[in-house]
This record gives structure tokens, sequence and C-alpha cells, in this order.
């Protein structure tokens, strides 16, 4: 059994768990906050949408909706191993926080790690501003 090096980045909400998560939830608005993930996305069939990523176009599968704050997606890349990204919303009293957990992918250094972290950490305090406003 192997696992991945991970490493979990937060940031706490100052807005109601539920209507954060309604805009967290809906793939359409992924755009105005996750540059790391894309720039823009449509719906291309079933649960999958195409995303106009860093990397070049690629399908991502989101988790249904559901009342645990379950918010992962999976990057499918064409030639590669999907990709999957654990995101979270918990409840912190009046807010929330919002956690993503960064799995070090198997050809990552180390200086690509910490900058996607980076990256995650940009894109994390970018929704923070969006939902507080």
């Amino acid at each position: 059994m192997t696992t991945m090096p991970s490493r979990t980045l937060s940031v706490r909400i100052e807005r109601r768990w539920s209507e954060a998560y309604e805009f967290l939830a809906a793939p359409e608005n992924f755009p105005r906050w996750a540059s790391g993930l894309c720039s823009a996305i449509e719906p291309l069939q079933d649960d999958l949408w195409l995303a106009r990523t860093p990397q070049g176009a690629l399908r991502v599968r989101f988790s249904p909706r559901n009342p645990f704050g379950v918010l992962d997606h999976d990057v499918l890349p064409d030639d590669a191993p999907a990709i999957h990204i654990p995101l979270r919303l918990i409840v912190n009293r009046d807010g929330c926080e919002l956690q993503l957990t960064l799995l070090r992918q198997p050809e990552m250094d180390d200086a690509t790690f910490e900058r996607d972290a980076q990256w995650v950490m940009k894109d994390l305090q970018a929704i923070k501003t969006l939902l507080e406003a």
C-alpha cells in the first residue's frame, strides 16, 4: 500500500455555510476563484465538464451536491490517471472553513509541490474575498 504526501490548506470564511456551499457547489462559479483549476468551464455531458486549465482543455467531474460539504472534483487528463482534489466546506460557528487537501502527484518534485500549494492558497484567498464581499 502506498500513499502520497499531502498538505491540507484552509481558509476561514465569514459567510454562512449554506450560502458558501451553494456558490461553491456550482461548477460554473469555479472560474471566478479557482485559477489553478480553470479560467472557463462548460458542461460537456452527464456529470462531466470541460475546463480550460493552465495545462489546456481537461475534463472535470464534480461530486454531486450533498449535505456534508463535500466539494471534491476529479481532473481527468486523456493520457494520465485522474487527479483527485478533495475539497471540504465545514461549518465554523456562523461562518465556515474551506479546506483543500493537495495530494502530491508521483511526478512532482518539491518545488512543484510547493508552487502548487502557494497557488491553492491564492485561490482560497480569492474565494474568501469573493464570498465576504
